[in-house]
């Protein structure tokens, strides 16, 4: 079912000082940023994965309330698969508790996914499914 490894998403509470941070300590650059939501997300390729700084819009954006319980630092892993409805219904039917029912608008017009970390061993999943390119 999973593809690979799309994305590791890294809360944060000042994006602009998390992209420096990682060019300057790492030498990743930042090739894109999208708002979805409440949600600004950047994101840094690292071979054929990457990193997606995320940083809440409002406070009481997911993230916001994300970083208030928990701090800065790793919020979910992403899994690239085929068919986001498909997957998404397969791991339903195998008892995964799921945070989305069906399939949403994700960044870069990707549609998405997400799966309760009480079914991931304390992981948040994101299922990400993108546009084929034409």
């Amino acid at each position: 079912m999973f593809k690979k490894i799309d994305h590791i998403a890294i809360a944060v509470k000042d994006i602009e000082s998390a992209i420096l941070f990682f060019k300057e300590r790492y030498g990743l650059e930042t090739t894109s940023q999208d708002t979805v939501g409440d949600t600004k997300a950047a994101f840094l390729p690292i071979g054929d994965t990457r990193l997606e700084l995320v940083q809440a819009v409002t406070p009481e954006g997911v993230i916001a309330k994300h970083i208030e319980k928990k701090g800065e630092g790793i919020h979910h892993i992403a899994f690239e698969v085929e068919d986001v409805g498909s997957s998404l219904e397969k791991v339903k039917s195998d008892g995964v508790a799921c945070i989305d029912k069906v399939p949403r608008k994700g960044a870069h017009d990707s549609m998405v996914a997400f799966l309760h970390p009480k079914s991931n061993y304390g992981i948040l999943v994101e299922l990400v499914q993108h546009q084929k390119k034409e």
